[in-house]
């Protein structure tokens, strides 16, 4: 998700509560077992997703069970009312830690959105004021866009879920909407849905040397149709955990240049989130315009252990909920 534009203004970084990065990188040593054991299990599938990958989610998810700690303490796009979308849902399993737990992925932006920039440039409600129903969102330099990653995680991150039981929607499936939804429908899907989690999913579009992942988090927001304070407390729990899971596979670093090497944002100008009445976060993977991060990106063996390490935050975080 770039920063460009009035729905992407940077966030103001936090100073951490405790020293995150002490923990976190004391995660790295098992994390890169753990993503080599992902890379097998995958078959080094996917290759290179790029202009001329997969975008595939086909690779099988790790077996490795999810991390239940904590490393850290204390970290867009929203919908005018368009023709009701529909979001894709998953059968859920017959059984699994995850029986009876429902998840909202948001694959964050649209492939189709380039081609309705009249329906996502319409203003939208958020609580604390209006902006865009959407936005296409970045690319890297080669061309790769933030719509085709976000939809090939969510894809990849569903299987995983479904595979342990979780009932899993998507608010939107690439082609179904065909554009959007915009961002105030997006978290009224999973409202709607009462997930027990719900979660964005992003890539930044930050300049050259920017690098890393971070994990944003509700501010407490009452204005208008928003009520974060509910959530927020819940939604700092998911997106710990997430972080932690996040570095601990895939090997990614925090943000170099946002959240002061925590790897957590908190912003009050996401509709998605300040909309939102079960607990959400948003997770931007990695910068698409960093040279280094882009080869993550658009690696299809990359995806996967980004899937694997939101999962396995997701689970730690419903098992303990």
């Amino acid at each position: 998700m770039s920063y460009v534009g009035p729905d992407f203004d940077p966030p103001q970084p936090r100073r951490p509560r405790r020293g995150p990065l002490t923990v976190a990188l004391a995660a790295l040593v098992p994390g890169a077992l753990l993503g080599w054991l992902v890379y097998e299990a995958v078959g080094g599938s996917g290759g290179s997703g790029g202009p001329g990958g997969s975008d595939s989610a086909g690779a099988r998810a790790s077996s490795a069970s999810p991390s239940t700690a904590k490393p850290w303490s204390a970290p867009a796009t929203d919908d005018a009312k368009q023709a009701s979308p529909t979001p894709s849902t998953s059968a859920p399993a017959a059984s699994g830690p995850l029986k009876g737990k429902v998840v909202v992925i948001d694959p964050g932006h649209n492939p189709g959105n380039f081609s309705h920039a009249a329906e996502i440039n319409r203003q939208v409600d958020i609580g604390t004021n209006k902006k865009e129903c959407d936005t296409t969102g970045t690319s890297t330099n080669s061309g790769y866009t933030e719509a085709r990653f976000t939809l090939d995680v969510a894809h990849r991150l569903r299987t995983i879920l479904e595979q342990q039981g979780a009932t899993v929607k998507l608010t939107h499936d690439g082609d179904s909407p065909p554009w959007g939804p915009c961002v105030d429908e997006r978290a009224r899907i999973g409202n709607t849905a009462h997930a027990d989690a719900a979660i964005s999913i992003h890539a930044d579009g930050s300049a050259e040397g920017n690098r890393g992942f971070h994990v944003i988090l509700p501010a407490s927001v009452h204005a208008g149709a928003a009520d974060t304070r509910p959530i927020v407390a819940s939604s700092r729990d998911l997106g710990e955990r997430v972080a932690g899971n996040f570095l601990r596979v895939t090997g990614e670093p925090p943000s170099n240049y946002v959240g002061k090497g925590t790897g957590l944002v908190t912003r009050q100008d996401l509709g998605g989130l300040n909309l939102s009445t079960v607990p959400k976060v948003f997770i931007e993977c990695g910068n698409m315009r960093d040279s280094k991060d882009a080869a993550l990106l658009t690696s299809g063996a990359w995806r996967q252990k980004a899937a694997q390490g939101i999962s396995e935050g997701i689970v730690s975080f419903l098992r303990e909920s």
